[in-house]
């Protein structure tokens, strides 16, 4: 799908963009020794941050373009089918004729994860790919996974999103964990002067601001005007701004598989801002869209629509401050 060359797009998307393999079960822990082991569930789905967020975001009614770097295989062109079919724009996503798409397989055991990831055609998208008509027509430009494309679209991300901000969009980084553990260096300090919204979760807040609690953590990333949603999984969210901090949460759901609900959140969360809503009634969209995200397998099988999310988020709790168990 492509949309109208003329007219503004709602959500642009940068990333990664690769299918998911989800294995499931009690005990998915594999035996070598060339034995067989049965799980519950093995499924294909869409993967990849950047692409988990564009599907949610279209769900949610808005126009999604997304760009990222697929190979020219079955894996990639299941990706661009199922994004097509969402109503996703993929015409900017660049196909990597000698490189394998990326791909990841998820061992899932109740609540937790073990992730396999090869990076193939992912981190091979520079900023050089992405088009600048497309980031001139953007309302909000949204960065996933920067630390698996650190060596291939870092290097330029700073210039991208100063650009989109002077073409008048809102922009907003998640950075996701980092698998060489440096966690950052001058280029994502650069990246994030450019950010007006940044997204980690707990763990990656406590890394990127290098300090010990989130009491230390939200002033050091929320500097300079910009605004930060800390994610806390089944607790809702941490988002803090020059004039106050918020604790928001939705009541709870029993979840089938949590992959992509951070990412189904950042959806929710842009969504709601891009509507004009406040910051804690945007995260508490995102909380919602998160949480429903969860009743199925990966990260968009149950991505809700407007109407289901913002009555989950209409019973939001929102709590002034920063709560004392969190520091």
């Amino acid at each position: 799908m492509s949309l109208p060359d003329a007219g503004p797009v709602d959500l642009v998307v940068l990333g990664d963009c690769n299918p998911d393999v989800l294995v499931l079960g009690g005990d998915v822990t594999p035996a070598f020794g060339q034995q067989e082991k049965l799980v519950d569930t093995i499924g294909l789905v869409v993967g990849g941050s950047a692409a988990i967020t564009a599907v949610a975001a279209a769900r949610l009614g808005l126009s999604v373009a997304l760009v990222a770097a697929v190979g020219a295989d079955p894996a990639g062109m299941f990706m661009l089918d199922q994004l097509t079919r969402e109503g996703v724009d993929v015409s900017a996503v660049v196909i990597r004729a000698q490189t394998p798409t990326g791909m990841t397989v998820a061992l899932s055991r109740g609540g937790d994860r073990a992730i396999l990831t090869a990076l193939g055609a992912m981190t091979s998208l520079t900023a050089a790919d992405v088009p600048g008509t497309l980031l001139a027509r953007a309302r909000h430009v949204h960065v996933s996974s920067y630390f698996l494309l650190e060596d291939s679209l870092g290097p330029g991300v700073a210039g991208l999103l100063s650009a989109a901000r002077a073409g008048g969009a809102s922009t907003s980084l998640d950075t996701n964990w980092d698998p060489s553990g440096r966690w950052g260096d001058e280029r994502l300090a650069a990246a994030i002067a450019e950010t007006d919204l940044l997204l980690p979760n707990e763990a990656e807040a406590l890394r990127l601001s290098g300090t010990t609690s989130l009491d230390a953590a939200v002033p050091a990333l929320s500097g300079a005007g910009r605004r930060l949603v800390v994610k806390l999984g089944e607790r809702g969210a941490l988002c803090a701004d020059r004039a106050a901090a918020h604790l928001v949460s939705v009541p709870a759901v029993t979840p089938v598989d949590t992959t992509g609900a951070g990412d189904c959140f950042n959806a929710g969360l842009i969504a709601g801002l891009l509507q004009g809503l406040t910051l804690p009634a945007a995260a508490a969209l995102g909380c919602a869209v998160g949480a429903l995200s969860t009743g199925g397998l990966g990260g968009t099988a149950s991505a809700p629509g407007l109407t289901a999310a913002a009555r989950l988020a209409e019973i939001a709790s929102v709590t002034s401050g920063m709560p004392a168990g969190l520091r």
